[in-house]
């Protein structure tokens, strides 16, 4: 652990927020003037689109599972209508023609349908798979929005402190100046010195406005990342989060066991392949039987609107009726057995009253009052009052012969689906053994890379202190001191630039694992 580096990093930072709040008002500000890394990923999960879109595939997913297993339970549904049928008439034959009344209708149908096959038996676990793949790609964008929100964290408070390195140098060279001015008033220097001082002192504005333009830029980007617009006055915008250097203990075995568990992509490929393999066993079951069972309730109501026409036609009927029962016992009691009718037998076989037979007045004139109620009742089952129908049900077993090779295709299809997802999983295990490994390197090489670059501060210090010095006595000149400064601020940079490096390497490798490593 360097503990030097986070408080040299702490000297150097106050500087530019410094000169941030001199260069705008809170009048400015429409929005937020502090941001922590942790406040940052939390709005970025609120607001970034890309991760929103990922969120909105977990609900197709988990009904997706629904459905597989309501597809083992049977299907119910139910249906009704109405209708109808104008008026018009009917050809009995012979020259017979009667008119029809208008009719309305209704009817209903209940009916349980059942389909039992391999593809319904292997969908819930397909599905589940699915679903868990779906799960891993989402944890996988959380991961990358993540690893892209606090790289971008580490961009903007790496660009604010090369501000506050640029702002040192703008200083030194105002210092610079102001020595040369003086020896020049004193008859120990040139009028060249004192215009190179000026030059290095423009070119350090020029570099700091660039500096903080860059700066700006990644805070605008920050917030792009994070889905939401960027307050106006970005240089009012403090990221409050530090990061201290520490050393990286884990060693490589164990991140690389953690990456085979955890990282979303590797385990989202995993559950595809669960998931083709329940295909396959799905299209190897098409060999089998299938079982498809059913049965259905039904019932209909048919009413005449013209009731009249319907009295009509049965006072018609009835009347036919008296006349043939009249016809009937005249036969009996003339023709046949004489007076008395039928021995033994009651009243003789014959109908006392033929009209009251036929539902017919006393006078067979027109229908009985109680009769043509109850055809107007009985007519009157619109909508609702249903005739059932008879129950149905039926049960059949099938078991495909031969289909084309339609059925081998499939199954040909979904083992080359297994084979190919297969080789994914172990290119993409051999991709991220690879990431981790590159990215372990990188997070040690970084952090040897700090202590070196630090020495390089102190040593470029130690030079411009020396120039300096011999530029105030007199045995140096303005190049070396320029030489000297622009150094110093290289070797800061440098240091600024190995500092965030560092960490960017640990959130790199902590993107490869799929987990947070700190």
């Amino acid at each position: 652990m360097y503990r030097w580096t986070t408080i040299a990093l702490l000297t150097v930072l106050p500087v530019a927020g410094l000169s941030a709040q001199n260069q705008a008002t809170p009048a400015q500000t429409t929005g937020p003037l502090s941001l922590s890394l942790e406040e940052a990923l939390s709005i970025a999960k609120a607001n970034s689109p890309l991760y929103a879109q990922s969120l909105s595939t977990a609900d197709p997913a988990k009904w997706g599972v629904r459905a597989a297993y309501g597809g083992l339970l049977p299907a119910v549904g139910v249906s009704g209508g109405m209708g109808y049928t104008g008026s018009g008439s009917t050809n009995l034959g012979g020259g017979a023609i009667i008119p029809t009344s208008p009719q309305i209708g209704s009817n209903y149908n209940l009916g349980i349908t059942y389909n039992l096959n391999g593809q319904t038996i292997f969908a819930p676990g397909q599905n589940k798979a699915t679903k868990r793949a779906t799960e891993q790609e989402i944890a996988g964008t959380e991961t990358n929005l993540v690893a892209d929100v606090t790289t971008q964290y580490l961009t903007v408070k790496q660009a604010d402190a090369q501000v506050a390195v640029q702002i040192q140098q703008v200083d030194r060279n105002k210092i610079f100046l102001d020595l040369a001015n003086a020896k020049m008033k004193v008859g120990q220097g040139t009028l060249l010195e004192v215009k190179q001082a000026e030059v290095s002192l423009g070119q350090a504005q020029v570099e700091l406005l660039r500096r903080q333009q860059t700066s700006s830029e990644a805070k605008l980007e920050l917030f792009r990342r994070m889905g939401i617009s960027a307050p106006s006055a970005l240089n009012l915008l403090t990221l409050t989060d530090s990061f201290p250097v520490v050393e990286f203990n884990p060693g490589v075995d164990t991140i690389l066991d953690l990456a085979a568990k955890q990282n979303p992509d590797l385990q989202a490929l995993r559950e595809h392949q669960r998931s083709a393999q329940f295909a396959l066993k799905a299209a190897k079951s098409e060999y089998f039987p299938t079982l498809f069972a059913q049965a259905g309730w039904s019932g209909y109501t048919q009413q005449f609107t013209d009731e009249s026409l319907l009295i009509s036609q049965q006072l018609s009927g009835a009347q036919g009726t008296a006349a043939n029962c009249n016809f009937q016992n005249g036969v009996i009691n003339g023709l046949t057995y004489g007076p008395g009718g039928i021995p033994g037998q009651p009243n003789g076989g014959l109908i006392a009253d033929c009209n009251a037979f036929a539902g017919l007045n006393p006078g067979g004139t027109a229908l009985d009052p109680a009769v043509q109620q109850s055809l107007i009742d009985n007519n009157r089952t619109f909508p609702f009052h249903f005739t059932s129908q008879p129950f149905q049900a039926s049960l059949t077993i099938s078991l495909p012969i031969f289909n084309g090779f339609s059925r081998e295709l499939r199954v040909s299809q979904a083992r080359q689906q297994v084979k190919d997802l297969d080789e994914r999983v172990r290119a993409r295990a051999q991709l991220l053994e690879t990431d981790v490994r590159g990215r372990y390197l990188r997070i040690q090489t970084a952090y040897e890379a700090i202590p070196v670059q630090w020495s390089n501060v102190l040593a470029a210090r130690e030079q411009l202190k020396l120039a300096q010095d011999r530029y105030r006595l007199g045995s140096g000149n303005a190049l070396e001191i320029a030489d000297a400064q622009n150094g110093v601020q290289a070797a800061e940079g440098d240091y600024i630039n190995a500092i965030f490096a560092y960490h960017q390497a640990i959130v790199a490798l902590e993107a490869a694992v799929g987990h947070s490593l700190r």
